[in-house]
């Protein structure tokens, strides 16, 4: 098997200031980890291209890019009290929306059997008209707009701890794109309950797993086996997209899960087989523990590509009354949409 990673130093330039956990050193880890995972010789390099206007209209309209290229004009800013940007910000998130469409471009041609687009900033959280949660532009929904434009089924994954609400909310009525997040219930930014589940055209194509603080290894197993897997089967996606954000992690300070790099390795090769070779893409999101970034990254590349790399053992289930909570959300959802037998 082999990977084309999409990355670029330019992706360091973006800095938030000194003290933001969405730090460069995030991005050094992850190629770290590449490196200890021993899979150079899988890997085939892309350069990113900036996309351009026409690819970011498809998600953000051309209000929200003319506020982000005005702060940018004078030299960065604030966009939220969570989301910054510097004096090259606005180059890298340009970058980092473009990097999906180099992955597609790679794949339809042939060069890999998947693709990993390491960027920053992450882009899960961008809503069409608003930049928040570290995220400028909707680095995801960007590949999967120009995807479904072209007459495709796409299905998002959605692994990151926190709810990806800005890809939710490019998507909610449209039934050309299947979005499935499993996420950390409640946390920031609030939103991704049980019962958001689309409107109009697009109901029941966002399926949203809310799960309890402490959720392990097996409690992500037991909802990617009953749930997510069963939904992206039935919607027979001909593209699948990974937003594959790493702070599920045990050691990850912002998020209070229990995964380890082994649990992530196992539930990304489970979504990976999911669609035919050279369909799929995994896009960086969050993850904010170096060490932990670095392992998650190395071992579940490793992993799609056919090598053993695990610096850590996979877990069971959450401790307390976490296993009881996610044998109950398995039981709404399966009932909800459908997924019975």
């Amino acid at each position: 098997m082999s990977l084309l990673l999409v990355t670029d130093e330019r992706f360091l330039d973006h800095r938030a200031g000194s003290r933001h956990p969405e730090q460069p050193a995030r991005l050094t880890a992850v190629w770290d980890g590449l490196d200890a995972a021993g899979v150079e010789d899988a890997l085939i390099r892309r350069v990113p291209r900036p996309a351009d206007d026409a690819d970011l209209l498809g998600v953000h309209p051309a209000a929200h890019l003319e506020k982000l290229a005005a702060i940018d004009a004078e030299g960065g800013g604030r966009c939220d009290p969570d989301t910054v940007m510097g004096p090259d910000s606005w180059s890298a998130a340009r970058l980092a929306a473009g990097a999906g469409l180099v992955a597609v471009d790679g794949l339809r041609a042939g060069d890999a059997d998947l693709a990993f687009c390491a960027v920053r900033p992450p882009g899960h959280h961008a809503t069409p008209d608003r930049s928040m949660g570290f995220c400028l532009l909707n680095n995801v929904a960007v590949t999967a707009s120009a995807l479904a434009g072209l007459g495709s089924r796409v299905a998002i994954v959605d692994v990151d701890a926190h709810h990806g609400n800005g890809t939710q909310d490019v998507f909610y009525g449209d039934d050309r794109v299947l979005f499935v997040s499993c996420h950390q219930w409640p946390l920031y930014p609030g939103t991704g309950a049980a019962d958001e589940t689309g409107t109009g055209a697009g109901v029941g194509t966002t399926i949203n797993v809310p799960l309890p603080a402490g959720a392990a290894g097996d409690d992500y197993r037991h909802v990617m086996g009953s749930v997510v897997i069963p939904a992206v089967e039935r919607f027979a996606p001909d593209w699948l997209l990974v937003s594959a954000g790493f702070d599920a992690h045990r050691a990850d300070p912002l998020t209070d899960m229990g995964l380890t790099s082994a649990d992530y390795a196992d539930l990304v090769v489970r979504l990976v087989g999911l669609v035919p070779t050279g369909r799929v893409v995994l896009f960086l999101e969050g993850g904010y523990d170096l060490g932990a970034l670095a392992d998650s990254v190395g071992a579940t590349v490793a992993a799609t590509v056919g090598i053993d790399h695990r610096p850590e053992e996979i877990t069971g289930r959450g401790r307390g009354g976490v296993a009881d909570e996610v044998d109950g959300l398995v039981v709404d959802l399966v009932r909800r949409h459908g997924l019975e037998g």
